[in-house]
């Protein structure tokens, strides 16, 4: 017999963490009341309902007209997936742009489809330069050029029009990932003319994990109906995951009705913040929390301020200071979940998430105080108090600017 068998199980029951992590970020109550709400079948009338609405609010949020806009059943690598192999067939060249973990996943994606794919790398913690991207694609046909918006693995955010000028200069659609970016990083889809644009939904919309949106331009519809050959996953292929999505509502698998809920939910409520007051808020805290760590003695990976991603701040991992028992100490005395580095980056920096709703100032000056506490347990220096106060100089600088503004 296996391991446990004749084991009682007992009722679950996890522990309310903080997760002040690169997501899944915490989520508020009120989607998690949506989350418990009644079960109905994917072809109820009520919930067709439901998913018009859904769209409304998924447009809103990535600032779009386009028709093709929908909740994949996938984390963000779905998203990925689906972005990729709907695009590219034989005889396509690729342009990726990595500088990350997740742009590097975007790669070996496109790796896996018929196309030939160029790879333009720069080190985690940098952005790539478009001119480099130029480079890569001149005197070829270049299909699509993708790179990451955010990318979560180094706290990086990547401004996307100098890669639409590259790209319209080549001819080729751009694709986007905003997984860690969407809702926190200002991001107008038709305005910026973006042709995909996916996310995730347990980032900073602080919905459970476990849905990707993602939204499909004219153009790119165009080129979908257009392909010689049938998109290679059956799962990810967009023309018919858009049949059900579409106005037919044609079956095509069943999806996760409760996190579909929870993300209409989470949606509402950050339209009815409104987005750049969400922007807004996102960078006050973390300008706050850059403030605290710096004051701490702690150096951040990314060392161009205007590189830097809102939802995800990389902080190097001081000499002295063991990066798990660190982290575990965290979790096991305040509850609070921060994330290591992956990659290059494992037992480099830690990722400090300020995602949606996270994003508050107490979560901000607990988790400063907090990691004061574990850091001077562990053997460091830090000025007593010298994070929190840097902290609350940042908050009131900003206050200040907002008076101003208003006066």
């Amino acid at each position: 017999m296996g391991d446990g068998a004749g084991k009682k199980i007992g009722e679950l029951a996890p522990p309310m963490r903080l997760m002040m992590t690169p997501g899944p970020s915490s989520i508020d109550p009120r989607v998690y009341r949506a989350l418990a709400a009644p079960v109905v079948g994917h072809t109820d009338p009520w919930f067709k309902t439901c998913m018009d609405e859904t769209q409304i609010l998924m447009r809103q949020v990535f600032q779009t007209e386009n028709r093709v806009t929908m909740p994949l059943s996938a984390s963000g690598s779905g998203g990925i997936e689906a972005s990729v192999l709907n695009t590219l067939e034989a005889g396509d060249e690729a342009i990726i742009c990595v500088n990350g973990w997740f742009s590097e996943r975007m790669y070996e994606i496109a790796l896996r489809s018929p196309a030939k794919v160029i790879k333009v790398e720069t080190p985690y913690g940098m952005t790539v330069d478009p001119g480099d991207v130029r480079k890569a694609g001149a005197g070829k046909k270049i299909k699509i050029v993708g790179l990451a918006h955010g990318e979560t693995s180094s706290g990086v955010v990547t401004q996307l029009d100098p890669f639409r000028k590259v790209a319209d200069e080549l001819g080729a659609l751009l694709i986007v990932d905003a997984v860690a970016s969407l809702a926190a990083e200002p991001l107008n889809v038709d305005k910026q003319k973006l042709d995909i644009v996916f996310s995730g939904s347990q980032k900073a919309l602080s919905a459970p994990p476990g849905m990707s949106p993602i939204t499909v331009s004219p153009r790119v519809e165009e080129v979908l109906k257009n392909r010689k050959t049938k998109v290679q996953s059956w799962y990810f292929d967009l023309t018919t995951a858009m049949n059900y999505w579409g106005k037919d509502r044609l079956y095509h698998h069943t999806p996760p009705i409760s996190l579909i809920y929870a993300l209409r939910e989470a949606m509402r409520l950050t339209m009815e913040e409104g987005l750049e007051n969400r922007w807004a808020r996102h960078r006050v805290n973390q300008q706050a929390l850059i403030a605290g760590v710096e004051a701490m003695g702690l150096a951040l990976l990314v060392k161009n301020s205007k590189e830097r991603l809102v939802t995800v701040t990389p902080v190097m991992v001081p000499a002295g200071i063991d990066d798990a028992k660190f982290r575990n100490q965290l979790l096991d005395e305040f509850n609070i979940e921060i994330a290591g580095g992956i990659g290059p980056l494992k037992g480099k920096i830690w990722r400090l998430g300020l995602m949606g709703y996270c994003a508050q100032k107490a979560n901000v000056l607990l988790l400063l105080s907090a990691m004061e506490k574990v850091m001077t347990d562990q053997g460091a220096r830090v000025a007593p108090g010298a994070g929190v106060a840097a902290a609350i100089r940042s908050y009131a600088g900003a206050e200040a600017a907002v008076a101003v503004s208003k006066a």
